[in-house]
């Protein structure tokens, strides 16, 4: 982690730099993610794609801002945030208590659930047959609270990975029988990877969360992009975004409740 930390100062080079646009110098702000988690963010050709990529850059837009994405790696993100050395973090982060301890978030712009991935032939129906199987979830997560409420916290059944990527790579690998994650993310893997006999299944003890942009505690961009994001909800640019990505209406009548 100390390495990561190392390496994401050297890459951000310090919190919210100035830079010239050409008609006017807008703020660029220092953003990190983990770009392992397609649908919301992913590296396409080097570059950090996604859902919260698109989201991100038209409410940085919005509130008069430019962002610097970085593909830091959860938790060197988490780190970067809690010493301001990154201004925003956005990598599908579920709004919790225990986490507005440490950070502030924005108003909620994606509602999700927890969802079991298996392989094919694996007998899971429920919540409940994970019990007995080998779980893996990415560690630090809604995923492994979810499977941990479940089994057990800690329980021996669960191994912790450092990203959703090789979770579903110890899934296909046989290391593990069932991957805990959010339903989008088990839908992309699914999808992009036919071949692979993957099955998913929900259970009504997965109750919805919702996710949140990330700032450091006490940070002012919070109020300046809950105000972009309901400025997104209303004027149609964020069912743009969302179908873009998921190819069906968002329900944004529920992110405003989630407020």
């Amino acid at each position: 982690m100390a390495v990561s930390c190392a390496l994401l100062l050297s890459a951000c080079g310090g919190s919210g730099e100035e830079q010239s646009t050409g008609s006017e110098d807008k703020k660029v702000l220092n953003v990190g993610t983990e770009a392992t988690f397609a649908p919301f963010e992913f590296m396409d050709k080097g570059e950090v794609s996604g859902f919260d990529v698109d989201l991100l850059q038209a409410a940085a837009a919005e509130a008069g801002y430019e962002v610097n994405i970085q593909n830091t790696g959860w938790d060197a993100m988490l780190a970067g945030l809690q010493s301001e050395q990154l201004d925003i973090g956005m990598s599908g982060v579920t709004i919790t208590d225990e986490r507005k301890e440490t950070y502030d978030f924005s108003v909620p712009y994606f509602e999700s659930v927890s969802m079991i991935a298996f392989k094919e032939g694996t007998d899971i129906k429920t919540a409940e047959d994970l019990k007995g199987k080998k779980i893996g979830v990415q560690n630090g997560t809604t995923g492994q609270i979810a499977a941990e409420a479940i089994v057990g916290k800690n329980d021996s059944s669960i191994s912790k990975y450092k990203t959703s990527a090789l979770t579903f790579q110890a899934l296909q690998s046989g290391d593990v029988e069932a991957v805990v994650t959010d339903i989008a993310v088990a839908y992309e893997f699914a999808k992009n990877n036919p071949d692979a006999g993957i099955q998913t299944v929900g259970d009504d003890q997965f109750v919805p969360e919702y996710y949140g942009i990330v700032f450091p505690k006490g940070s002012e961009l919070k109020a300046e992009f809950d105000e972009a994001l309901n400025t997104l909800y209303e004027n149609g640019t964020y069912a743009e975004i969302y179908k873009k990505w998921f190819d069906e209406e968002p329900n944004i009548d529920s992110l405003k409740a989630a407020q």
